[in-house]
């Protein structure tokens, strides 16, 4: 099949750019960070001519994230409350300016959120979707069992098998070819729902999109989350005593 963005020749200098959302999660995101950089000490380990930068967008944030993130010394920038969907923008555009604007067919946009861990080999999946010429990654994402009653997880356990979670969409574990990306719009300037909106317009478009349970990314369990109808929402309507 022809690729409608174009392809990047074999032997290039790929890159990965992970964005990642922040409104207050000082409890969370130094976890986060942490995560990462297994994930970037893997990839260099497994894919040495792939290079990766990882962005923080601090989405109007009035507790102690921005210091957390300062300190860990990940590239930042710091924005009014804007919402999820305005934040991942604005996040990317930081990102690809900071590249030195890459060649599109050749970096990848990884995204996850500040309440989330990665897995140590997340990054080298990345990676291999962007060798593979995908232009989009649909990861999934489990629930913290730390965060759940034992009877609450173990309903969720129950209503997700191997395989039941497949093609569901989650910020916290989304890749996009930044040629795609650009040609899809971007992220809506939404408050929630933005992932899910990006791939829809995907599929339209007739992009490759694959999905993966493969190395979830573990995300907060708590039900009361930073957008109305997230996750954290999803979770507490579903499997709230």
């Amino acid at each position: 099949m022809t690729d409608p963005l174009g392809s990047a020749p074999a032997e290039v200098l790929r890159r990965i750019d992970v964005v990642v959302p922040a409104h207050d999660e000082e409890e969370r995101i130094g976890a986060c960070l942490d995560a990462l950089d297994a994930a970037v000490v893997r990839l260099a380990v497994e894919r040495p001519d792939v290079r990766v930068g990882i962005t923080v967008v601090l989405d109007g944030c009035t507790d102690d994230s921005a210091a957390i993130v300062r300190d860990h010394g990940v590239d930042h920038l710091e924005t009014a409350h804007v919402g999820v969907g305005r934040a991942r923008s604005l996040g990317v555009a930081h990102a690809i300016r900071a590249a030195g604007t890459p060649d599109p067919t050749t970096q990848w946009l990884a995204h996850t959120d500040a309440d989330s861990r990665v897995d140590e080999g997340w990054l080298v999946q990345q990676a291999d979707a962007l060798v593979a010429g995908w232009h989009v990654l649909i990861g999934a994402v489990v629930p913290d069992p730390r965060d759940l009653d034992p009877d609450v997880l173990e309903r969720w356990t129950i209503a997700h098998p191997p395989g039941a979670a497949l093609g569901h969409v989650h910020g916290a574990n989304l890749g996009v070819l930044a040629a795609a990306y650009t040609a899809l719009g971007g992220f809506d300037p939404v408050p929630e729902h933005e992932d899910v909106r990006l791939v829809e317009r995907a599929h339209a478009l007739g992009l490759r999109v694959e999905a993966t349970t493969d190395l979830p990314v573990v995300t907060s369990g708590r039900f009361a989350g930073r957008t109305p109808g997230g996750y954290a929402e999803h979770l507490r309507q579903t499997y709230a005593p």
